[in-house]
């Protein structure tokens, strides 16, 4: 008797849930722009997280100067609407969570597992990427590590998921050519009880004393078993319901409509959250930067600052007049002032500062070259550096730069920012600027330059 009980309060679960746009054939369009999010996201997050931890053998590209401007700020805004299609995705799948009985096979509860796992992993991943964003780290963990972790995991039960999925991803992956598919299915080529359909109850499920009533909140909707399975017997209220029934509910063409309205609401979602805070790295879009925690032309001489003198603990060692630089190599230490530095032939680049939080700024920098430096201690062409700030802690206080880079005209020791003497926010009274290369690696309050084979 429980058993029986529990059986139809699932069916009515499902019922009351089913809707048009909760099909295999949605589950599959959505679940397909979710999947080339999260490969966006893992492809560019790979290369920042190695740009910051390479391996000996990786060498990386220069140019185009904004490389990294780009791949990061497409990792920030593909992982942003990875939460409403994450959303979305659940909305379709939700009443296959009702499904009787619960556990049909062991290799059942393997997958309802593994796609419980991999939910969750990604809601984690997702908002501690966002808030990573805003520098507000609430969680005993060390981000980087964890973020690059999860990736891993991620993209491993994706693989899973699609592989248990598969039959279904295949028979759904386009619209269905034939007259039949498209009376019911105009829009999304999936019948919503269609075979393999996980996300509507069996004709059986039908067989119940509340199969012929009519929804209260339309009452002319025909009292047949099919209107009750498409738009359930109860509809929520508030504002909640108000978009359910925009999704869900029209007075002619539902199936086609009602479909077009879930993915209007979903796109209009990507668009708000996406576009509204992909201006703090895209500047044609900078106007309309609302949700960004960075915005382009505010700091010290018109360019955002992420770490500031107070927090690193240097203003004392940058401002003191006894500073200098230190350039090591092949046995070779040489020191220079900042008069010494001023000195040396200047060259004027414009790079942008590209931060892992997905902002970016665009400046014109003026300094010594990099390779003039290396080529003053004796550094050969196959010579890379190790770079070390004043500061006396911090995962970046030392950082390593590739002989690709050292080579690279465009990579200075800046000494200027905008026109004017690097302010201490920026690195006073020098620091590094290469092309394409992440914002926590253009070492601030320059210390040592010293050749790593040396």
């Amino acid at each position: 008797m429980v058993q029986l009980s529990m059986r139809r309060l699932m069916y009515e679960a499902q019922r009351a849930l089913a809707s048009p746009v909760r099909t295999p054939r949605m589950a599959t369009v959505i679940g397909r722009l979710l999947g080339a999010a999260f490969l966006v996201c893992f492809g560019t997050g790979l290369y920042s997280h190695f740009l910051q931890d390479p391996l000996p053998w990786m060498r990386f590209a220069t140019r185009p100067e904004f490389l990294y401007q780009f791949t990061q700020g497409t990792h920030i805004v593909a992982g942003i609407l990875c939460f409403p299609l994450l959303l979305a995705k659940l909305y379709v799948i939700f009443p296959a969570l009702f499904a009787w009985p619960p556990v049909k096979s062991f290799a059942n509860v393997l997958e309802r597992a593994s796609i419980a796992l991999f939910v969750g992993a990604s809601l984690v991943q997702i908002t501690i990427g966002l808030v990573n964003t805003y520098q507000w780290y609430p969680w005993p963990f060390p981000f980087r590590q964890v973020h690059f972790a999860l990736g891993w995991v991620l993209i491993g039960l994706l693989a899973i998921h699609i592989g248990v999925k598969l039959p279904i991803i295949v028979a759904n992956w386009r619209k269905k050519a034939d007259a039949a598919s498209r009376d019911d299915d105009d829009v999304d080529g999936g019948s919503a009880g269609g075979p393999g359909s996980e996300l509507a109850p069996t004709a059986a499920h039908s067989l119940t004393p509340t199969d012929h009533l009519v929804d209260a909140a339309s009452p002319n909707r025909a009292a047949n078993p099919e209107e009750v399975r498409l738009w359930g017997t109860t509809r929520p209220g508030g504002i909640t319901g108000r978009i359910i029934n925009y999704i869900d509910s029209t007075p002619a063409l539902p199936s086609r409509v009602s479909r077009r309205g879930f993915l209007a609401t979903i796109g209009v979602s990507a668009v708000a959250i996406g576009g509204l805070t992909a201006g703090q790295t895209f500047a044609p879009l900078d106007a309309v930067n609302v949700f960004g925690p960075r915005k382009k032309g505010v700091g010290q001489q018109g360019v955002p600052v992420n770490r500031t003198s107070k927090q690193a603990k240097v203003a004392g060692l940058a401002t003191d007049s006894t500073w200098v630089l230190t350039v090591v190599a092949a046995g070779t230490e040489l020191t220079f002032t900042r008069a010494e530095l001023e000195a040396m032939p200047q060259t004027e680049v414009t790079l942008p500062i590209a931060c892992v939080e997905g902002w970016s700024q665009m400046a014109v920098w003026r300094g010594v070259r990099m390779m003039d430096l290396a080529d003053a201690v004796g550094a050969t062409p196959q010579t890379s550096f190790r770079l070390t700030s004043l500061e006396e802690r911090g995962s970046f206080r030392m950082t390593d730069m590739g002989r690709e880079y050292v080579r690279d005209p465009l990579t200075l020791v800046a000494l200027e920012l905008n026109g004017e003497t690097l302010d201490l926010e920026h690195g006073y009274p020098a620091r590094m600027i290469a092309p394409g290369r992440p914002g926590v690696l253009q070492t601030k309050w320059l210390s040592r330059i010293e050749a790593m084979d040396a």
